[in-house]
């Protein structure tokens, strides 16, 4: 019982000593902590994260984005939708993963139009992923309505991920 509250005790200590260095001044200390959050599947660092994605350097958000859709928190949802516009590509990129790790219904349209027209063939890529990840028929009408992409490396990923939904039978969840 003592072995228990003690590995608690330590547990909530490295919890609280993330939330400290994703607030410090060193950048190296920032990134690594909010990629630390996301590991420790504690829903308490949904807050600092969410502050984390107005970061002044990008390899901070990024990460805190992404490490916001390993926690599943719907509460990010909005924040990562705004975040897909920002002009930064590891922004938006940082964003589509988060939220594919949501799975939220509200991000198929604004995924949607990061896929049909963003300028970053990676993050358009990524945003076909996430929608099949997200699922149901607004994200599969999507991804239909652009199976056609000029770009090849895109059109493969929209044909793979409609493969994914059609195989996981994720039709109208």
């Amino acid at each position: 019982m003592a072995e228990m509250d003690e590995e608690e005790t330590r547990k909530e200590e490295l919890f609280f000593q993330l939330i400290a260095l994703l607030q410090t001044e060193t950048l190296n200390f920032r990134w690594r902590a909010a990629e630390a959050l996301g590991k420790e599947k504690d829903l308490r660092a949904v807050g600092p994260l969410i502050e984390a994605l107005s970061d002044e350097y990008v390899d901070v958000s990024w990460i805190a984005a992404k490490s916001l859709g390993q926690l599943g928190d719907p509460e990010a949802v909005p924040h990562l939708i705004k975040l897909l516009h920002h002009e930064d590509k590891w922004n938006r990129l940082g964003a589509v993963i988060g939220l594919a790790g949501i799975g939220d219904k509200r991000a198929v349209e604004p995924v949607a139009d990061i896929l049909k027209n963003d300028s970053d063939r990676k993050v358009r890529k990524e945003a076909a992923k996430a929608l099949s990840r997200i699922g149901g028929d607004a994200a599969r009408k999507a991804l239909e309505m652009m199976k056609d992409d000029e770009d090849e490396v895109v059109q493969k990923a929209i044909l793979d991920a409609l493969k994914r939904m059609k195989k996981s039978g994720s039709k109208t969840n």
